[in-house]
This record gives C-alpha cells, sequence and structure tokens, in this order.
C-alpha cells in the first residue's frame, strides 16, 4: 500500500507540474491574429436559391417547346409555304389558306368516331365559304386567286379550266367549287363539270342526281343540256354532276363523246371548271386535258412532299399539261393555326386508294 501510494503521489505530481508549465506558456505566447470588422452575413441559407431555381425552370420552359418547335419543322418533308416553291419556274396563281370555320372539315376522323358511337350520321358541311360582302382573309384571297386567272386570260374567252393535283386531298373540289363562287360574284356564268367518274365528289357537293354525265358518256340520254343543274346559291353557277358512278369511267372519257360535249357546253358559258382526279393514280385527267385549254395545279401545304416539286417542275418543262398554272392550298392563316383539314384529306385519300382497284367487281356494288 505504500508503495502503490508513493506512484500515484508522484504522478500527480507530474501531472500538477506540467499544468503550470502549460498555463505559464499560454502567458507568454504572443497572438498574431487580431479582429478588423465584425462578421456580417444573411439571416437565410445561401444554398439552394429558390430565385436559381424559377430562372432555370423558365429557361427550359422556353427551350423545351422551341426544341420540339424546331425538331418537328426539321422532320417535316412536305411543303410548308410559299417559300418551298420559289425555285419553280411553274405559273403561281396564289396561295389559299386553311378554312378553320367548320370543325367537321377540321376533325373529320372525331366525326367519324361519333357515326360509330352514336349510329347516327352527322350531316356533312359545306365547303362554299366564299359569300358576297365577307371580307375575310380565305374571301380576299379568292378574289386575288380570281384576279390572277383574269389576268392570264384576258385574251381568251370561254376557257376550259382543269383542277388536278398529286394528292388526292388536296382540296382540289374545294378550290372549284369556291373559284367559281367568286366568279360568280364578279357576274361570270361558269359551268362546274365533275370529271372524277370515280368518286363524284363535286357532285356530293353540289347535290348528285341519278342521271348525270356518266349517263350521257355511256349513251344513255342524248339530253345533255337537261343534265345541267343549277346552283341552290348562285344562279349564274351551273354544275353537270356525274350521275351513275361507272365501272369504266377511263373508257368514258376517252370517248369522242366527252370532247364534243365539253364543245357545246363551253359556248353557253365565261367559264368551264373541270374538277380531275389526281395524276398519276389514273389515267382520266391526261386524258380529260385534251378538251381543256388549261391546267391548274393544287398543291396543298402539309401534304405534297417537297421531293415531288422536281417532278412537278419536270411535267411543266415537258409541256404534258396545256398553260400549267399553280395555287398553293392549306397555308397558314394570319391567325397562326396550320390545320387546314377541309374533311378531304383522310376520306378522299383512303377513298382512292382502297377504291380504284375495286370498280366493275361486286364489292364495287
Amino acid at each position: 500500500m505504500e508503495r502503490q501510494q508513493t506512484v500515484k503521489e508522484a504522478l500527480y505530481l507530474f501531472l500538477l507540474q506540467k499544468r503550470e508549465e502549460n498555463e505559464l506558456s499560454q502567458a507568454f505566447t504572443a497572438y498574431n491574429t487580431r479582429g478588423i470588422d465584425p462578421t456580417t452575413g444573411p439571416m437565410t441559407p445561401v444554398a439552394p436559391s429558390r430565385n436559381k431555381k424559377l430562372l432555370v425552370a423558365l429557361l427550359l420552359g422556353l427551350a423545351i417547346p422551341f426544341g420540339l418547335i424546331y425538331l418537328i419543322q426539321s422532320l417535316n418533308t412536305t411543303v410548308r409555304g410559299r417559300s418551298d416553291l420559289k425555285d419553280l419556274s411553274l405559273p403561281f396563281l396564289g396561295e389559299i389558306p386553311m378554312a378553320m370555320q367548320d370543325k367537321h372539315y377540321i376533325i373529320p376522323k372525331v366525326v367519324k368516331r361519333i357515326e360509330r358511337i352514336t349510329g347516327k350520321k352527322v350531316p356533312e358541311s359545306n365547303p362554299l365559304v366564299v359569300e358576297k360582302g365577307n371580307r375575310n382573309i380565305i374571301n380576299e384571297a379568292f378574289r386575288v386567286l380570281r384576279t390572277n386567272i383574269e389576268f392570264i386570260s384576258q385574251e381568251n374567252a370561254n376557257d376550259v379550266i382543269a383542277i388536278t393535283s398529286f394528292n388526292p386531298g388536296s382540296g382540289k373540289s374545294f378550290i372549284t367549287v369556291n373559284l367559281a363562287a367568286v366568279l360568280a360574284i364578279k357576274g361570270k356564268k361558269v359551268l362546274l363539270v365533275d370529271g372524277d367518274l370515280r368518286h363524284a365528289s363535286l357532285s356530293k357537293h353540289m347535290k348528285n342526281s341519278k342521271v348525270g354525265f356518266a349517263d350521257y358518256l355511256a349513251h344513255r340520254t342524248d339530253d345533255l343540256e337537261g343534265l345541267v343543274r343549277t346552283s341552290s346559291r348562285f344562279d349564274n353557277i351551273d354544275y353537270l354532276p356525274v350521275g351513275t358512278i361507272p365501272p369504266n369511267p377511263t373508257e368514258l372519257v376517252s370517248d369522242e363523246r366527252f370532247d364534243q360535249a365539253i364543245k357545246s357546253l363551253k359556248v353557253n358559258y365565261d367559264i368551264v371548271i373541270v374538277d380531275c382526279p389526281p395524276i398519276e393514280i389514273v389515267a382520266d385527267t391526261q386524258i380529260i386535258e385534251r378538251s381543256c385549254d388549261r391546267t391548274f395545279f393544287i398543291a396543298r401545304a402539309g401534304l405534297l412532299e417537297r421531293a415531288m416539286l422536281p417532278e412537278l417542275e419536270s411535267i411543266y418543262n415537258q409541256k404534258k399539261f396545256k398553260n400549267m398554272a399553280l395555287i398553293l392550298n392549306g397555308t397558314a392563316s394570319a391567325s397562326g393555326h396550320y390545320g387546314y383539314r377541309y374533311g378531304y384529306k383522310y376520306g378522299y385519300r383512303y377513298g382512292y386508294h382502297q377504291g380504284y382497284g375495286y370498280y366493275g367487281s361486286d364489292s364495287s356494288k
């Protein structure tokens, strides 16, 4: 016990000595730092910053939609506007903005879906948008088109105009009906001839009859003038409906009876407009063109591929069609919409793709 007491006493004295030495060293050490200004700073956290997050979110909100729009436009291979046609030597008559006043022509798929669900037929809307005294953008566009047509045909009376396109659904019947209306407003006497004996699109818009032009070409009737009907909207617009859909439309338009009919009818009218099928799908338009004085080619924005423009230029340079001119249809209007669905794209296009191979078969009945 004495030994343990001696050891602990020595240890305790050593520790006391070290504590005293440490205190003496601190008392005589000179510090080399001092405070100049008192510390200052905000009480809020430095990170994360709410303003920086909002700024980043704003930039992303602007960059993402602009990037998507740029990507969509870069992948769009169709004609987007008049600037895509600037390299063509083909005469340009004018551009028609899309008609947005009728939803049936904007969303045909929705209309078909409603008909399928309800089991009821949705009434078709009138494609006639030209009205006397109306000064909206589409009426003015058709007036510009009328002025350009009068300029190129001022020396020729009783012009016969064929209207065609590359693509089904380009709006040929729409252009035909409204072009006739804008000419009729100015006092021209116009005859519309439905040259599409396969689908009779123009006749459906103008109210078809049981006996029509196809019956005359098939020698079922000889009363050509009795087949002509007058429009319910304009007294100086007459139209010649198809009548019975024939199984051999190409053979009927190839007959000399077609040429004789056009020659006898155009004497009584200032302008005769023939609504033709698309070219290079069927041969009807090339045959009908021999009886016409001019050919107006409809290029629809958003539908015609830009890769087809050199082919269009080649057709013009080879003079396959007489006095060919170009009309751009379905461009973006001043309202900024870009849908231009007149109701032709789906029904008319699929009608051509699905219908032309079945004439003369049992399914066509």
